[in-house]
């Protein structure tokens, strides 16, 4: 799948139509419209077939779309992918996934979906992590179908129902790490999940910050103002990115006379260090960030 940008993912609840211009004219890099957890079950049909008027008249402030539907176990999952598996719809966000045969279920049904709807590049999953059978079986999620574009922890209900303290750092450490590896054995994004206490937003940037620092790629944003501190973690700083010109502007003189290691003020470095400025650079030139030419 096309490599996406997407440090913020704001929320946006199927049922209110009334925010779906002014999220789109956010600084959000995406936009997840939710037909899910957000929408009572009495207004499944109402937000379907409103947010699927919204997709076709394709006013979305060239946002990245994507849709959380319902689970494949519930009668929704089928009249949902069938409404907004449509041009202009990046990724399905698939909750409660058990494991990597339901993703490939998951595939198909989009696939006819898509070809029903004249639908010409292929739409992406990003699988939710939030059971304690997705966690185990997260690697073989992640590798499950060449449309997987990334795996999402879901925290609500991978620890609410368990009695796990949300914000035990150690806790949060570990389930990073596990997700961040199975998607990286598949060179995925991984992206970090929502953060309910809107009013505390250090602790919204304190958690965007460990994420970056464990290799993710962005966070979900439940409020607008969650919006400019993910934009602001998931973006290389400007000594990341002097950091990494260096490293690369050495790397070319060192390994061009034939050193496959070399020392970089006073590191040393090696190809993954390359790689990983490369990356930097990539990044903040994506941004059309200062130094990144």
């Amino acid at each position: 799948m096309r490599p996406v940008l997407m440090r913020s993912k704001l929320f946006v609840p199927g049922s209110r139509p009334e925010l779906f211009a002014k999220a789109a004219t956010s600084a959000a890099d995406a936009l997840s419209f939710d037909l899910e957890d957000a929408v009572a079950p009495d207004r499944k049909d109402m937000a379907r077939e409103t947010l699927a008027g919204f997709l076709g008249g394709g006013e979305h402030g060239g946002k990245v779309i994507v849709i959380r539907v319902n689970g494949m176990d519930t009668p929704h999952f089928a009249p949902d992918i069938a409404a907004v598996a449509v041009p202009g719809t990046h990724m399905i966000n698939l909750p409660m996934i058990r494991d990597a045969a339901e993703v490939a279920e998951a595939a198909a049904a989009l696939e006819r979906a898509e070809r029903a709807n004249g639908v010409a590049e292929p739409i992406g999953i990003l699988c939710n992590i939030e059971t304690p059978r997705a966690l185990r079986l997260s690697h073989e999620i992640a590798g499950a179908h060449p449309r997987v574009c990334g795996l999402q922890i879901g925290y609500a209900d991978l620890l609410e129902p368990y009695g796990f303290d949300r914000m035990d750092p150690a806790m949060l450490a570990h389930l990073r790490m596990t997700v961040r590896l199975a998607a990286a054995e598949h060179d995925l994004p991984a992206y970090d999940g929502a953060f309910a206490k809107v009013g505390q937003p250090e602790a919204y940037r304190e958690e965007a910050d460990a994420a970056r620092r464990m290799g993710f790629a962005g966070k979900s944003c439940i409020h607008p103002t969650q919006i400019a501190p993910a934009n602001e973690a998931f973006a290389p700083s400007p000594a990341e990115i002097a950091r990494a010109r260096r490293i690369v502007e050495v790397a070319r003189e060192r390994i061009g006379a034939g050193m496959g290691a070399f020392l970089v003020d006073g590191s040393m470095v090696d190809a993954p260090f390359v790689a990983g400025a490369e990356a930097v650079l990539a990044l903040a030139c994506k941004l059309g960030l200062p130094g990144a030419e």
